[in-house]
């Protein structure tokens, strides 16, 4: 994979930013989650498509909803995203379930849960 340039970055986080205006304050489908935020976006060197990724907050069935939403709402939000940022193209956009976060905290749990075992085990250790 290419490494990214820095104006390739800054379009990056300048259409994440932007994307996360939009799906916040401008889209009103009920099928899209108020816990819904934009974790990463990904244009490509010639601006022509766009990963974006997206995080929810609920159940399996929400980010089921969430993401048909979305994707319903894809043309809306490219127009808009083309209103407030001038680009030579406005990239197609294609949203991702992003579970990195839930991920994070399970794997934050499981730990914890292992280090509290473990300092059981000690104090177990010394009292004998």
């Amino acid at each position: 994979m290419r490494k990214n340039s820095i104006k390739n970055t800054r379009i990056n986080g300048e259409v994440q930013k932007e994307l996360s205006n939009i799906i916040r304050n401008e889209i009103k489908d009920p099928r899209i989650g108020m816990m819904t935020s934009v974790t990463a976006a990904e244009v490509a060197p010639d601006l022509k498509t766009c990963k974006v990724y997206i995080s929810v907050f609920g159940n399996d069935e929400a980010k089921k909803e969430t993401i048909r939403g979305l994707k319903s709402a894809e043309g809306f939000i490219r127009r808009m995203l083309a209103k407030t940022i001038n680009l030579r193209n406005t990239p197609e956009l294609t949203f991702v379930l992003d579970e990195s976060i839930e991920y994070g905290v399970t794997m934050s749990k499981l730990i914890d849960e292992v280090t509290h075992k473990e300092d059981k085990k000690d104090e177990e250790n010394e009292e004998n």
